[in-house]
């Protein structure tokens, strides 16, 4: 999962870009970048590994000139953790382009190779976002246009979107020209415009994957960007939109809702937060329903993304709601840490119980999801070292049994803790008294009561059916080869030969 966010104004933007980054920082603390045009016309970049505040310094910004330009907040989903992967990605043909992406292209190897054979374009990573640049670039040399009408930048990406598939949502600069946003034809990744209106009375534009990033930047929130639709907004601030494909439809990850947004954005008119409180509710109804016989004394989330859930259950169900963990706000989510020991290390560091809400009593944690269940077992056995009675686990989101092919770089399927396992088998597992999912339904109807107008949602990681129907048992053992603990592991000790050579060849 990554963060993206493009702007153009009529004031420098460097400092608004960075500041709507670091509102997005929870979706990618792998690495950051700036890209903007300046007054001569000229790409000026900043990206590095790294949290936002850390890669971005005092004289990064100030050359960071210009009053257009886009940024990019990075977790790894295909390709490795190398600087090199860091976005955004330029290319010099035609005119100049940059593009930053979320989400991840099921052909990338398909388009990389064609890109070769027919564009004579060379791929320089393993990252899936410099293949969609350059698709993109290659389309807009097609109209041989020196300038480039709204209709001819609409005819490249309706010619890209036709050549790539997978879940995404893109933003781009060119050079001369303006910016560009779109979105996949399913409407997967999340992408959202917004305005404001400058002292001078002239309008800014911006896009960005969550809408808290428009608020802390003083935008208006206009709409989602539509499933295939495309935004161009010319570089003295005139705006164009466009469909682009002549079959979509509207089907945003609901994975989105459960763990990756703040809950104070705004997602294909959902409200994250409220959508929470509504699977709380769900989950309690069905806790009441099935576990008639479970005498539980105090219901404690597992901070931070369940404590709305939680508490609702508790309303439910009437029974206390408590605080019992106390989190570092300084760990990264685990789930996408590298190794197992790793992850067991920054569970222990990431959360402390609090022992007097846990001695003597009967518990039921609450979280939005189970993935490896890596952190489930750990935070049940801290619970019952600080002296519960029984510890009960419940998960506002159903059994992950199956990978992410859009954009989330979950575990093979052989190490997700649901995969082939029973509920009481992952009960098991985990190590807990009684484990209860909320069910698929519920779910996706405690999202879709924020919109009705929402008839579908990709729910791959639950069910196993991939929307964009490209998806076969030969691509989830590449997805499983190249996302198993042993193949992160071998990435990341080439990555540290390869720097370790290149710092004996510059002292």
């Amino acid at each position: 999962m990554c963060g993206i966010v493009g702007i153009v104004a009529n004031s420098p933007v460097n400092q608004t870009i960075y500041d709507a980054l670091t509102v997005l920082q929870h979706r990618g603390q792998d690495a950051a970048g700036i890209m903007t045009i300046d007054d001569q016309q000229r790409f000026r970049l900043r990206k590095a590994n790294g949290l936002v505040r850390d890669v971005f310094g005092t004289l990064h910004m100030h050359r960071l000139q210009g009053h257009i330009g886009l940024g990019h907040v990075r977790y790894p989903t295909a390709g490795s953790s190398s600087s090199a992967e860091a976005q955004p990605f330029y290319a010099n043909s035609p005119f100049g382009v940059s593009l930053a992406h979320n989400g991840n292209l099921t052909n990338a190897d398909e388009l990389k190779e064609m890109l070769y054979q027919t564009a004579r374009r060379h791929i320089n990573t393993t990252s899936d976002s410099e293949v969609l640049l350059n698709v993109l670039a290659h389309e807009m040399c097609v109209s041989r246009q020196w300038n480039l009408t709204p209709d001819d930048i609409f005819s490249a990406v309706k010619a890209t979107v036709k050549q790539v598939r997978g879940g995404y949502a893109a933003v781009a600069l060119i050079i001369g020209h303006g910016l560009i946003a779109f979105r996949d034809p399913h409407g997967i990744r999340p992408l959202v415009l917004g305005s404001r209106v400058d002292e001078s009375g002239k309008t800014d534009y911006m896009v960005a994957s969550e809408s808290v990033a428009l608020d802390v930047c003083g935008f208006t929130l206009e709409r989602d960007i539509e499933p295939g639709e495309a935004i161009y907004i010319t570089d003295d601030g005139q705006l164009f939109s466009q469909q682009c494909v002549e079959k979509f439809s509207h089907n945003p990850c609901i994975f989105e809702f459960v763990y990756f947004a703040r809950p104070d954005s705004f997602i294909d008119k959902v409200s994250v937060y409220q959508a929470r409180v509504r699977m709380g509710r769900k989950l309690g109804q069905k806790i009441r329903r099935e576990w008639e016989d479970k005498d539980i004394d105090v219901i404690i989330p597992i901070p931070e993304t369940s404590c709305d859930i939680a508490l609702e259950i508790a309303a439910e169900l009437k029974i206390p709601y408590r605080q019992g963990f106390v989190k570092n706000r300084y760990i990264g989510r685990t789930f996408i840490m590298p190794g197992q020991k790793t992850r067991k290390k920054s569970v222990r560091q990431k959360l402390n119980a609090i022992g007097a809400e846990f001695k003597g009593k009967n518990v039921l944690l609450v979280d939005d999801s189970i993935v490896r269940g890596t952190t489930s077992q750990q935070i049940i056995e801290m619970a019952r070292d600080s002296g519960a009675n029984k510890v009960y686990f419940a998960s506002a989101a159903p059994e992950i049994r199956y990978p992410n092919v859009y954009g989330i770089d979950m575990p093979s399927a052989e190490e997700l803790i649901a995969h082939e396992r029973t509920v009481k088998g992952i009960c098991d597992a985990i190590e807990a008294d009684g484990l209860i999912f909320q069910d698929l339904s519920d779910l996706i109807e405690a999202v879709r009561e924020g919109n009705p107008e929402l008839k579908g949602f990709e729910t791959s990681v639950f069910d196993g059916c991939y929307i964009t129907n490209d998806i076969d048992s030969g691509y989830l053992q590449m997805l499983n080869d190249m996302r198993n603990d042993d193949a992160k592991a071998d990435r990341a000790a080439e990555l540290a030969s390869n720097l370790e050579m290149h710092n004996e060849g510059h002292p």
